[in-house]
Protein backbone atom coordinates (compact mmCIF):
# COMPACT_ATOMS: atom_id res chain seq x y z
CA UNK A 1 0.00 0.00 0.00
CA UNK A 2 3.04 2.40 1.03
CA UNK A 3 4.48 1.94 -2.37
CA UNK A 4 1.17 2.31 -4.37
CA UNK A 5 0.53 5.63 -2.15
CA UNK A 6 4.35 7.05 -3.15
CA UNK A 7 3.72 6.42 -6.89
CA UNK A 8 0.43 8.20 -6.70
CA UNK A 9 2.28 10.85 -5.26
CA UNK A 10 4.48 11.11 -7.78
CA UNK A 11 2.83 10.84 -10.98
CA UNK A 12 -0.48 13.26 -9.88
CA UNK A 13 -0.70 16.07 -7.76
CA UNK A 14 -3.66 14.92 -5.56
CA UNK A 15 -3.16 15.58 -2.35
CA UNK A 16 -1.86 13.03 0.16
CA UNK A 17 -0.72 14.27 3.66
CA UNK A 18 1.48 10.72 3.90
CA UNK A 19 5.12 10.00 4.68
CA UNK A 20 6.20 6.77 3.04
CA UNK A 21 9.75 7.18 3.63
CA UNK A 22 12.32 6.52 1.58
CA UNK A 23 12.19 3.07 -0.72
CA UNK A 24 15.10 1.47 -2.36
CA UNK A 25 12.79 -0.43 -4.39
CA UNK A 26 10.61 2.20 -5.90
CA UNK A 27 11.12 0.89 -9.32
CA UNK A 28 8.68 -2.03 -8.72
CA UNK A 29 5.69 0.58 -7.90
CA UNK A 30 5.87 0.03 -12.15
CA UNK A 31 2.92 -2.39 -11.51
CA UNK A 32 0.85 0.22 -9.81
CA UNK A 33 1.14 2.17 -13.14
CA UNK A 34 -2.51 1.53 -14.74
CA UNK A 35 -3.99 1.54 -10.89
CA UNK A 36 -2.77 5.46 -10.85
CA UNK A 37 -4.08 5.70 -14.00
CA UNK A 38 -7.69 4.10 -12.72
CA UNK A 39 -7.70 6.36 -9.43
CA UNK A 40 -7.18 9.34 -12.21
CA UNK A 41 -10.27 8.38 -14.33
CA UNK A 42 -12.35 7.67 -11.69
CA UNK A 43 -11.94 11.35 -10.41
CA UNK A 44 -12.59 12.45 -14.26
CA UNK A 45 -15.22 10.67 -14.22
CA UNK A 46 -17.04 12.43 -11.37
CA UNK A 47 -15.68 15.78 -12.77
CA UNK A 48 -17.69 14.79 -15.99
CA UNK A 49 -20.98 14.03 -14.04
CA UNK A 50 -20.69 16.99 -12.20
CA UNK A 51 -19.77 19.15 -14.96
CA UNK A 52 -22.72 17.61 -17.56
CA UNK A 53 -25.26 18.89 -15.00
CA UNK A 54 -24.39 22.48 -15.39
CA UNK A 55 -22.72 22.87 -19.05
CA UNK A 56 -23.04 21.41 -22.46
CA UNK A 57 -20.91 18.23 -23.55
CA UNK A 58 -18.59 20.63 -24.97
CA UNK A 59 -17.88 23.00 -21.91
CA UNK A 60 -17.82 19.10 -19.98
CA UNK A 61 -15.21 17.84 -22.32
CA UNK A 62 -12.84 21.29 -21.78
CA UNK A 63 -13.33 21.05 -18.04
CA UNK A 64 -12.13 17.08 -17.95
CA UNK A 65 -9.37 17.89 -20.00
CA UNK A 66 -8.45 20.39 -18.10
CA UNK A 67 -8.75 18.45 -14.69
CA UNK A 68 -6.45 16.04 -15.70
CA UNK A 69 -4.19 18.36 -16.29
CA UNK A 70 -4.64 19.36 -13.08
CA UNK A 71 -4.15 16.27 -11.09
CA UNK A 72 -1.06 15.52 -12.99
CA UNK A 73 0.74 18.60 -12.74
CA UNK A 74 1.03 18.80 -16.72
CA UNK A 75 3.85 16.49 -15.89
CA UNK A 76 3.18 14.45 -19.08
CA UNK A 77 2.26 17.35 -21.01
CA UNK A 78 5.60 18.98 -19.96
CA UNK A 79 6.77 15.37 -21.39
CA UNK A 80 5.16 15.65 -24.45
CA UNK A 81 6.37 19.50 -25.52
CA UNK A 82 10.20 18.91 -24.60
CA UNK A 83 9.86 15.48 -26.81
CA UNK A 84 8.75 17.22 -29.92
CA UNK A 85 10.97 20.17 -29.28
CA UNK A 86 13.82 18.08 -29.20
CA UNK A 87 13.23 14.68 -31.66
CA UNK A 88 11.84 16.87 -34.25
CA UNK A 89 14.90 19.74 -33.88
CA UNK A 90 16.74 17.33 -36.64
CA UNK A 91 19.75 18.00 -34.85
CA UNK A 92 22.45 15.32 -33.37
CA UNK A 93 21.92 13.33 -30.65
CA UNK A 94 23.47 15.67 -27.65
CA UNK A 95 21.92 18.72 -29.13
CA UNK A 96 18.58 17.03 -28.94
CA UNK A 97 19.23 16.17 -25.35
CA UNK A 98 20.22 19.67 -24.08
CA UNK A 99 17.06 20.70 -26.42
CA UNK A 100 14.75 18.45 -23.95
CA UNK A 101 16.24 19.93 -20.49
CA UNK A 102 15.34 23.49 -22.13
CA UNK A 103 12.69 25.26 -20.30
CA UNK A 104 11.64 27.12 -22.91
CA UNK A 105 8.62 26.37 -25.07
CA UNK A 106 9.36 26.02 -29.12
CA UNK A 107 7.30 26.02 -31.80
CA UNK A 108 7.00 22.42 -31.94
CA UNK A 109 6.35 21.72 -28.82
CA UNK A 110 3.68 24.40 -29.01
CA UNK A 111 1.74 22.51 -31.47
CA UNK A 112 1.77 18.85 -30.30
CA UNK A 113 0.35 20.00 -27.02
CA UNK A 114 -2.40 22.57 -28.84
CA UNK A 115 -3.25 19.59 -31.15
CA UNK A 116 -3.02 17.20 -28.48
CA UNK A 117 -5.93 19.29 -26.04
CA UNK A 118 -7.89 19.65 -28.83
CA UNK A 119 -7.75 16.04 -29.65
CA UNK A 120 -8.98 15.48 -26.59
CA UNK A 121 -11.27 17.71 -26.05
CA UNK A 122 -12.84 16.74 -29.33
CA UNK A 123 -13.03 13.25 -28.76
CA UNK A 124 -14.33 13.28 -25.20
CA UNK A 125 -17.11 15.32 -26.52
CA UNK A 126 -18.19 13.38 -29.25
CA UNK A 127 -18.05 10.09 -26.99
CA UNK A 128 -20.02 12.11 -24.18
CA UNK A 129 -22.67 12.92 -26.97
CA UNK A 130 -23.09 9.39 -27.51
CA UNK A 131 -23.86 8.68 -24.14
CA UNK A 132 -20.19 6.74 -23.13
CA UNK A 133 -18.73 9.43 -20.62
CA UNK A 134 -18.08 6.32 -18.01
CA UNK A 135 -15.66 4.96 -21.22
CA UNK A 136 -13.26 8.37 -20.12
CA UNK A 137 -12.41 6.02 -16.21
CA UNK A 138 -9.89 3.75 -18.80
CA UNK A 139 -8.27 6.29 -20.50
CA UNK A 140 -5.55 7.31 -17.83
CA UNK A 141 -5.55 3.78 -16.90
CA UNK A 142 -4.64 2.56 -20.93
CA UNK A 143 -2.18 5.49 -21.04
CA UNK A 144 -0.05 4.43 -17.98
CA UNK A 145 -0.34 1.12 -18.88
CA UNK A 146 1.23 1.60 -22.68
CA UNK A 147 3.83 3.07 -21.15
CA UNK A 148 5.35 0.28 -18.99
CA UNK A 149 5.86 -1.73 -22.02
CA UNK A 150 8.64 0.85 -22.92
CA UNK A 151 10.04 0.19 -19.44
CA UNK A 152 11.04 -3.13 -20.58
CA UNK A 153 14.56 -3.88 -21.77
CA UNK A 154 15.39 -0.44 -22.42
CA UNK A 155 18.21 2.10 -21.77
CA UNK A 156 18.68 5.97 -20.90
CA UNK A 157 21.06 8.65 -23.06
CA UNK A 158 21.31 10.50 -19.60
CA UNK A 159 23.49 10.20 -16.42
CA UNK A 160 20.77 11.65 -14.28
CA UNK A 161 16.67 12.23 -14.46
CA UNK A 162 13.39 10.82 -13.04
CA UNK A 163 12.92 8.81 -15.74
CA UNK A 164 15.42 6.41 -14.85
CA UNK A 165 14.03 5.43 -12.06
CA UNK A 166 11.93 3.08 -14.15
CA UNK A 167 13.80 3.03 -17.58
CA UNK A 168 15.17 -0.25 -17.99
CA UNK A 169 13.27 -1.61 -15.13
CA UNK A 170 10.29 -3.85 -15.89
CA UNK A 171 10.15 -7.04 -15.95
CA UNK A 172 7.77 -9.42 -17.35
CA UNK A 173 6.26 -10.42 -14.27
CA UNK A 174 5.22 -6.84 -13.77
CA UNK A 175 3.72 -6.91 -16.83
CA UNK A 176 2.12 -9.84 -16.85
CA UNK A 177 0.40 -8.71 -13.52
CA UNK A 178 -0.75 -5.25 -14.19
CA UNK A 179 -1.77 -6.50 -18.06
CA UNK A 180 -4.12 -9.18 -16.34
CA UNK A 181 -5.51 -6.72 -13.25
CA UNK A 182 -5.76 -4.18 -15.91
CA UNK A 183 -8.11 -6.30 -18.24
CA UNK A 184 -9.68 -7.39 -15.32
CA UNK A 185 -10.98 -4.29 -13.96
CA UNK A 186 -11.78 -3.01 -17.47
CA UNK A 187 -14.51 -5.83 -18.19
CA UNK A 188 -15.44 -6.17 -14.39
CA UNK A 189 -15.90 -2.13 -14.60
CA UNK A 190 -17.58 -1.69 -17.96
CA UNK A 191 -19.74 -4.93 -17.58
CA UNK A 192 -20.78 -5.11 -13.81
CA UNK A 193 -21.24 -1.26 -13.19
CA UNK A 194 -21.97 0.44 -16.74
CA UNK A 195 -23.73 -3.21 -17.76
CA UNK A 196 -21.80 -2.44 -21.22
CA UNK A 197 -22.15 -6.16 -23.47
CA UNK A 198 -19.08 -8.59 -23.13
CA UNK A 199 -18.07 -6.76 -26.71
CA UNK A 200 -17.96 -3.62 -26.12
CA UNK A 201 -15.51 -4.78 -23.06
CA UNK A 202 -13.57 -6.90 -25.39
CA UNK A 203 -13.19 -4.09 -27.99
CA UNK A 204 -11.69 -1.76 -24.62
CA UNK A 205 -9.64 -4.93 -24.35
CA UNK A 206 -8.13 -4.61 -27.86
CA UNK A 207 -7.38 -1.13 -27.38
CA UNK A 208 -4.52 -2.63 -25.56
CA UNK A 209 -2.88 -3.92 -28.35
CA UNK A 210 -3.49 -1.18 -30.69
CA UNK A 211 -1.25 0.93 -28.24
CA UNK A 212 1.30 -1.80 -27.73
CA UNK A 213 1.98 -1.52 -31.26
CA UNK A 214 2.11 1.80 -31.44
CA UNK A 215 4.54 2.19 -28.37
CA UNK A 216 6.58 -0.06 -29.39
CA UNK A 217 6.77 1.77 -32.99
CA UNK A 218 6.96 4.98 -31.15
CA UNK A 219 10.45 3.66 -29.06
CA UNK A 220 11.81 2.42 -31.95
CA UNK A 221 11.47 5.79 -33.88
CA UNK A 222 13.05 7.45 -30.40
CA UNK A 223 15.95 4.95 -30.49
CA UNK A 224 17.45 5.87 -33.61
CA UNK A 225 17.12 9.74 -32.62
CA UNK A 226 18.33 9.59 -29.41
CA UNK A 227 20.01 6.08 -29.00
CA UNK A 228 17.40 5.41 -25.62
CA UNK A 229 14.78 6.70 -23.50
CA UNK A 230 13.93 9.96 -20.99
CA UNK A 231 11.57 10.90 -18.56
CA UNK A 232 10.63 13.53 -21.23
CA UNK A 233 9.65 10.45 -23.80
CA UNK A 234 7.75 8.42 -20.69
CA UNK A 235 5.36 11.45 -20.55
CA UNK A 236 4.89 11.68 -24.27
CA UNK A 237 4.10 8.33 -24.47
CA UNK A 238 1.49 8.68 -21.43
CA UNK A 239 -0.38 11.77 -23.66
CA UNK A 240 -0.34 9.69 -26.91
CA UNK A 241 -1.53 6.63 -25.51
CA UNK A 242 -4.57 9.03 -23.54
CA UNK A 243 -5.32 10.17 -27.82
CA UNK A 244 -5.27 7.02 -29.20
CA UNK A 245 -7.58 5.11 -26.67
CA UNK A 246 -9.70 7.80 -27.48
CA UNK A 247 -9.48 7.61 -31.40
CA UNK A 248 -10.46 3.96 -31.04
CA UNK A 249 -13.08 4.19 -28.29
CA UNK A 250 -14.83 6.61 -31.07
CA UNK A 251 -13.94 3.82 -34.01
CA UNK A 252 -14.80 1.24 -32.27
CA UNK A 253 -17.86 1.98 -29.92
CA UNK A 254 -18.85 5.03 -30.99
Amino acid sequence: MKRFISILQFMTRIPISIDTGFDEDFHKAIVYFPLVGFVLGVLLFLVGIVSNLVFDPFITSIIITLALVILTGGLHIDGLGDTFDAIYSYRDKEKMLEIMKDSRLGTNSLLAIMFLILLKVGFIYSIINQGLLWTIIFMPVLGRLGVTFIMYKTKTPREKGLGNLFIGKATIPMLITLLLYSMILIVGISKLVFLSSIIVSLKIVSIILVIAIFDQLFKNHVYKKIDGITGDILGCTIELNEVIYLICIYLFIV
